[in-house]
């Protein structure tokens, strides 16, 4: 299958102002029924047109998650809705030596739900906005990706992680969910052999310092009970994670690298085993690395490929089905760490099963992925879709106001020429982005 390229629609900001208006959304009280809101909403996202189409794959066709987002202008502050509160799943405490199995809690009318915006400190913003549109609905789950280019983003570069740490200790009944690359340059296309090796490098315990780093980072921020995705779609061809050059090898690499965190004083991890919905490039049950190193068997599942209906996507080998049965033969709850539209365009049938199933299957928790072509609030192409999401999980007040008016897209931005500048990998990580250095700044207009 051909790689598949996630970029979320770039939210730039100062470094300075993305510390500000994150302090302000979580001091004023965001997630909590007391806050009020202290700006304008700012206007409704302007339409994205719809991706091109792809023809179906064969192997892992969800969308990659995006890097770090480049950082461009100061956005609107959002505003601080108030939100509901709802029941949570007790959370488990996973030992040095063992897992738990977690399971949502005795009586929990609804699974908890979140929405994955943008990887960086837009995407705890965006979260705010995101609960206003659902009229106050909790988000509980906040979700995002370790960029998968270099170790020292996936032990976790300063100030990556922080904005979601204060989000996650804001409530207490949140969850953080965070996707874990296992190997580095995890997006670069390379080949299966050098996977293999990799794959054995890892298995032999050469990379395990660079988890207990990422465990200790996670202690240290105080979110010791993150959700991990260590390795998702593992079943595919698109990451250098993949399983399918050895398969062996994966296990105990990933067997290792829930070792070596659950290694680290005052861990409380929950390790989810997340592949792509289907066969895929290889069959996901081969990959599984066993009970005691699995807490949540998860699963990406978005609408494709083209024509494929509901109710082929439940019954098909390693669909949605296969993924129930496989769990509970396991003794484990279920997850959707991403689903969504995708290949069927703004399909309101997928939408209403695809809730339908969460709400009669009951995941730990389910994040919708929202930017153009799969979600519902960021990508006005999908009106049909987004009035059923916003239908079933508008927050428990009736039927949802109506939907914003698209705007006009905006004008094409002109080329520019770029010519890179390097510094550290610690200030880039804390920029939140490369820097270049525009030589069109300087040539003549005319």
């Amino acid at each position: 299958m051909v790689p598949k390229h996630r970029r979320a629609r770039t939210r730039g900001l100062t470094v300075v102002a993305a510390a500000v208006a994150l302090s302000a959304v979580l001091a004023s009280g965001a997630g909590s029924a007391a806050g009020t809101p202290p700006f304008a909403d700012p206007p409704a996202p302007a339409p994205v047109s719809p991706a091109p189409t792809a023809p179906a794959l064969t192997a892992s066709a969800t969308p990659l998650p995006p890097q770090v987002p480049a950082i461009t202008q100061a956005p609107t502050i959002p505003t601080t809705p108030p939100l509901l509160t709802q029941p949570q799943p007790a959370p488990s405490t996973s030992s040095v030596t063992g897992p738990t199995t977690s399971a949502p809690a005795p009586g929990k009318e609804s699974p908890a739900f979140g929405v994955f915006i943008d990887s960086g400190i837009p995407g705890v913003l965006g979260m705010t906005r995101f609960s206003r549109w659902l009229g106050g609905a909790d988000l509980r789950v906040g979700h995002t990706y370790l960029p998968g280019d270099r170790w020292s983003n996936i032990e976790g570069a300063p100030g990556f992680l922080d904005g979601w740490a204060r989000w996650r200790r804001a409530k207490d009944d949140r969850m953080f969910v965070l996707n874990v690359p296992m190997l580095e340059r995890n997006e670069e296309g390379v080949s299966d052999d050098e996977v293999r090796w990799l794959l054995r490098q890892g298995a032999a315990g050469h990379f395990d310092q660079h988890f207990r780093a990422l465990a200790e980072r996670l202690v240290a921020l105080k979110v010791p009970d993150t959700i991990l995705v260590p390795g998702w779609e593992m079943n595919g061809t698109t990451y250098t994670h993949r399983c399918g050059p050895d398969p062996e090898a994966w296990k105990k690499y990933w067997n290792n690298i829930v070792a070596a965190m659950r290694s680290v004083p005052g861990q409380e991890f929950r390790f989810d085993f997340t592949p792509s919905r289907g066969r895929d490039a290889v069959p996901w049950t081969e990959c599984y690395p066993g009970d005691d190193t699995v807490d949540i068997i998860g699963m990406d599942a978005y609408d494709q490929p083209r024509g494929m209906p509901f109710d082929e996507q439940v019954r098909e080998p390693y669909g949605l089905q296969a993924h129930v049965d496989f769990a509970g033969s396991h003794n484990k709850p279920i997850s959707f760490p991403e689903w969504g539209l995708f290949r069927n365009g703004d399909n309101a049938e997928y939408m209403r099963r695809m809730l339908a199933w969460i709400d009669e299957h009951k995941p730990l928790y389910n994040t919708l992925t929202d930017y153009c072509p799969h979600g519902v609030w960021q990508c006005p192409t999908n009106p049909e879709s987004s009035r059923v999401y916003r239908s079933a999980l508008s927050g428990g007040t009736g039927e949802p106001a109506p939907l914003p008016v698209p705007t006009a897209p905006p004008a094409p931005l002109r080329p520019t020429t770029c010519s890179p500048v390097r510094f550290s990998d610690w200030f880039e990580s804390w920029l939140g982005r490369k820097v270049c250095l525009r030589l069109d700044r300087w040539s003549r207009t005319g």
